[in-house]
């Protein structure tokens, strides 16, 4: 059994970040201009961390797939970024988000990196501000807040309904800056096909250039991987169809260990799905839930007329209507933490009551909203009596100014205009928790091999909470890698240039050139997007918001055959010499496949409900599904080095004692 050392400084939680870094090793500034970093990703966490080395000295290349940083997924993210400033008087401190983003990760979170997220988690906002992120401010010129499902305060700062795009803009203006300077060397265009060790450290990568088909060698003193989640493991999701695990298995098989990686969130605020012919699902922020409420018709006849278009869901009164959250969940209402939100849609659809032609979906609906607002904007424009045409106009004129663009957006895809009529919505994966093992300082098992944002697993255990995900990735890029990485490369600077020219680079180059040449070479039946569409469907139906024993060891046995097919007969058109998507999804899918099975492994191990992961195995409460979740006073993390094409080998448990025993521990029931 292997035995990880998270490396966790002593003492007490609060003051664990500032004790480390005062006596961390660093780096001289003059020998940083000697030292060379890569950056796999440069979305926030990646486009933070670059932007930062390269204005502390060090030398960095950067890659992504997409033609410009600036199509990071990052942009993806709608409703807002955390932060313990407690603008809004309401409570709110580091404590605070620390205990919420622990409670909100079903204890499986490793607390001294929480606490150290919510520690900088304010620096993060200065700094965007600096770098000119619009976020909304309130008249008084302040920066405005609202609140995010899960927690009691308000504290999501935003930019409308683009606050990940925004701050993307801001991550790419400091690149640029660094770019211009010569301190950062972009690699736009660029996929990383394999890692590089050499005497057992990281010290390079292997990349294609998707427009040429060149396979390239980079060297650095250390690798940085920040290429995001895997949620498209689903097929069906809600991120970008470029969005891949390739960079992360690729460590993974090299030694880096994996953690959580059935950890996956459910985001129960997306457009529902119109037919098999998609591709993507598309997120409607969270941050709709502050003022959206959601119901279906209590009477299964009103169900009928709607999906048979005999009735519209603006003829139901109130009497016929089901708002099922602010009727189970009164305390939260409608901003119930997303699990519950997910998985109580899924039940009453599964009831019969879903809304849609495909029965999967709920109402999202804004009228109240509109009417308070309207009725609150009389009375400050000194409208006595307002007509009802005044107070729609009024009240919609608020709605527009906090989420106007992703009204627009619904109007533009699903052809139905969401102020006049209820948004439908139906929970998608959205976010993945589980990813590569890291320690304290953000390193992989593997030594100079970093992975940061939502590549890495340590910040979020089985996280149901929003605006969680944009805080780490900013937070790990700004202000952890830059300190922890020094104390590392403070060991490097007599290493000189790292070769490309030696046996280890020869044997990673030559592995990647044959994988490429099988895709290109093997002439099967199917195409890449029918192996990956049937692994979405396994997924989803085994391996997503509820699950059992016996579907998930149907899940493992399944995939492991569609691996088998999927080497046999995946059909690749083009040449390996020129810009081929599908053999860029080929490439992909095979790392999908395999973590896929090693995904339904690990839910196979977890035997309790916890987070957004309902296992059906547990009790019924009144005709409704109900978990408990269980808990010890360890974080389980599973890990497990996988061989090439190989069997996934035994699952590891990772053992580390809990230090803050202060929390309130209290079991939790979905009824």
């Amino acid at each position: 059994m292997s035995v990880l050392d998270s490396k966790v400084p002593k003492g007490p939680l609060k003051t664990k970040w500032t004790d480390y870094k005062n006596h961390i090793n660093l780096v001289n500034p003059a020998n940083k201009r000697n030292i060379d970093v890569i950056v796999v990703g440069t979305g926030l966490a990646g486009g933070s961390a670059a932007a930062t080395l390269a204005e502390l000295g060090y030398n960095v290349k950067t890659f992504c797939y997409q033609d410009s940083p600036r199509r990071a997924h990052s942009i993806a993210a709608q409703g807002g970024i955390n932060a313990a400033k407690n603008y809004q008087g309401d409570g709110d401190s580091t404590y605070r988000l620390f205990y919420d983003t622990v409670k909100g990760g079903d204890y499986r979170s490793r607390e001294a990196n929480v606490y150290r997220l919510a520690e900088v988690s304010a620096n993060i906002i200065d700094q965007c501000v600096a770098q000119g992120v619009p976020f909304a401010r309130d008249y008084g010129g302040l920066l405005d807040n609202r609140s995010f499902g899960g927690v009691l305060v308000s504290r999501t700062f935003y930019a409308k309904g683009q606050t990940g795009q925004q701050l993307l803009l801001g991550a790419y203006s400091a690149m640029n800056r660094q770019i211009a300077r010569g301190k950062i060397t972009p690699f736009n265009r660029h996929e990383m096909l394999d890692v590089v060790k050499v005497d057992g450290k990281a010290r390079g990568i292997i990349a294609r250039n998707l427009v040429t088909g060149e396979i390239e060698r980079h060297s650095a003193h250390a690798v940085v991987i920040a290429s995001g989640g895997y949620g498209n493991v689903y097929f069906l999701s809600t991120n970008a169809m470029g969005s891949n695990a390739t960079a992360a298995w690729k460590i993974h098989k090299k030694g880096a260990f994996f953690a959580n990686p059935c950890y996956t969130q459910i985001h129960p605020t997306c457009i529902p799905r119109s037919g098999d012919y998609q591709s993507k699902l598309t997120l409607m922020s969270e941050s709709l839930r502050n003022d959206g409420r959601i119901w279906v018709p209590k009477n299964l006849e009103d169900v009928k007329a709607i999906r048979e278009g005999k009735k519209k869901p603006t003829d139901l009164s109130e009497d016929e209507r089901d708002y099922y959250l602010e009727r189970r969940y009164p305390a939260f209402g409608n901003l119930v933490p997303r699990d519950v939100a997910s998985r109580a849609a899924k039940e009453r659809c599964d009831a019969g009551y879903g809304v849609n032609a495909t029965g999967e979906a709920v109402y999202l609906d804004f009228a109240s909203a509109i009417q308070r607002y309207g009725i609150e904007q009389a009375k400050i424009h000194g409208i006595n009596n307002p007509s009802a045409d005044k107070t729609y106009e009024l009240g919609a004129a608020i709605v527009k100014a906090k989420y106007g663009n992703l009204f627009q957006m619904y109007e533009k895809i699903v052809d139905q205009d969401p102020y006049k009529t209820p948004m439908m919505i139906y929970p998608a994966v959205h976010y993945t928790m589980g990813g590569v093992w890291v320690d304290y300082n953000l390193m992989t098992t593997v030594e100079g091999l970093y992975c940061i944002g939502e590549a890495n697993f340590s910040d979020h255990g089985a996280n149901r909470l929003g605006a969680s995900a944009l805080m780490q990735g900013l937070a790990d890029g700004y202000f952890v890698l830059p300190y922890t990485i020094g104390d590392y490369l403070s060991h490097e600077i007599r290493t000189g240039k790292i070769a490309t020219d030696s046996p280890e680079f020869d044997e990673a180059e030559k592995s990647v050139k044959d994988r490429i040449d099988f895709f290109i070479n093997n002439k099967g039946q199917h195409s890449v997007d029918y192996y990956h569409k049937r692994l979405g469907k396994i997924m989803w139906e085994k391996c997503g918001m509820s699950r059992n024993a016996e579907g998930l060891k149907e899940a493992a046995k399944e995939i492991k055959e569609l691996r088998e097919s999927f080497w046999k007969e995946v059909n690749v058109p083009g040449s390996a010499n020129e810009m081929n998507p599908e053999l860029e999804k080929a490439g992909r899918v095979a790392d999908f496949l395999e973590l896929g099975e090693l995904f339904a492994k690990d839910a196979l191990v977890r035997e309790e409900s916890c987070g957004g992961h309902f296992r059906e195995e547990s009790v019924e409460i009144g005709g409704e599904q109900a978990g408990e979740a269980k808990r010890n006073d360890e974080e389980f993390a599973f890990v497990s080095a996988w061989e090439y094409k190989g069997e996934p080998g035994d699952a590891v448990l990772h053992k580390e004692q809990l230090e803050f025993n202060e929390i309130e521990l209290k079991q939790r029931s979905y009824k």
